[in-house]
């Protein structure tokens, strides 16, 4: 069964930066589709950013230009650079694979934009 931890979460200021990281266990990011996910509040989970195994990726229009999503087969592991971060990033981010989540969700790192 697939493991996803989720890592690199915290408390920043807006426009401020945070690095997460997705440790998949198993040798699957190199030949899935993996991508970011997030749930706010109240509100439904969302997809943030996608990367296919052959490097195509797509950020929901909201992110676009802010956040980077990357991803390292060697290590298993899927990053997403956030910059320039607003109050309404604030969520549990998730990954999973993509644009189709399948299996368990991890954990999630919370992310909290608060001046």
């Amino acid at each position: 069964q697939v493991q996803l931890v989720e890592s690199g979460g915290g408390l920043v200021q807006p426009g401020g930066s945070l690095r997460l990281s997705c440790v998949v266990s198993g040798s699957i990011v190199s030949i899935n589709a993996m991508g970011w996910y997030r749930q706010a509040p109240g509100k439904q989970r969302e997809s943030v950013a996608g990367i296919t195994s052959g490097g195509f990726t797509r950020y929901v229009e909201s992110v676009k230009g802010r956040f980077t999503i990357s991803r390292d087969n060697a290590k298993n592991t899927v990053y997403l650079q956030m910059s320039s971060l607003k109050f309404e990033d604030t969520a549990v981010y998730y990954c999973n694979f993509h644009p189709v989540p399948f299996g368990s969700w991890g954990q999630g790192t919370q992310v909290t934009v608060s001046s």
